[in-house]
């Protein structure tokens, strides 16, 4: 039996004020939490306003953090940059966010095709190794600054294909950007919808362009009719 650990982190209820209507999951980077993430949820609840926002802090405490820092958590260590290291560190943490979904998706009445992950850095890679091997189909995942872990195992192991959206920096000192052109040929060679973009300066992190592309995507695999929507806000 896979050993799980259970999550919690912020939450943005639906501005409907109603039952949610869909799920986005978000998932921050090493050495953070759920508080650095849920940040976003304001802009994306813009096009999904029936949506329940959560933003779990990841299973493991930091283990490189500095004495007194407080709230730090981490999918897998970094200790160990090497690819097996990071492939078996993703594998720990799977069943943790696998569970972590199912539950939040009981709760809310919600199926898989009502749900989307979005993920910054260490929780890009969470987002990509876990939404493809659902047996469930997800809406989709946003993945930002981040890598395609396990791709040597993707072809044996994929149960479903969610369209997704990779955006990155080719500024980026952490996660070179290379990493997005293999996640994107990885993702291709496995039969997934993916699109990408690459912001011009961007260092590790998000800038204007990749939350308005992580909006028109939330748009786009959610249904939502954003001239009817622009209509109901004026």
């Amino acid at each position: 039996m896979t050993e799980t650990q259970t999550m919690t982190g912020p939450t943005l209820g639906p501005a409907s004020g109603a039952k949610p209507e869909q799920l986005v999951i978000l998932l921050h980077g090493v050495g953070s939490n759920g508080d650095d993430l849920i940040g976003l949820a304001p802009f994306f609840q813009k096009i999904l306003p029936g949506a329940l926002f959560i933003s779990p802090n990841a299973p493991q405490a930091f283990d490189m953090a500095p004495p007194g820092m407080q709230a730090a958590y981490q999918w897998f260590s970094l200790q160990d940059m090497s690819p097996e290291a990071r492939l078996a560190g993703t594998q720990t943490s799977a069943p943790s966010l696998d569970a972590f979904i199912d539950e939040k998706l009981a709760e809310t009445g919600l199926s898989d095709d009502k749900l989307a992950l979005i993920g910054f850095s260490q929780g890009t890679m969470m987002s990509l190794y876990v939404g493809p091997r659902r047996a469930s189909r997800m809406a989709g995942i946003i993945g930002y600054s981040g890598m395609l872990i396990g791709v040597e195992t993707l072809a044996d192991t994929i149960k479903s294909r969610p369209p997704v959206l990779l955006v990155h920096g080719d500024a980026d000192e952490v996660v070179p950007v290379d990493a997005l052109t293999m996640a994107v040929e990885g993702l291709k060679g496995v039969g997934i919808d993916v699109r990408h973009h690459i912001s011009a300066g961007l260092g590790h992190g998000l800038d204007d362009d990749g939350i308005r592309l992580g909006m028109e995507f939330l748009a786009e695999i959610f249904s939502v009719d954003l001239q009817a929507l622009a209509a109901e806000g004026a």
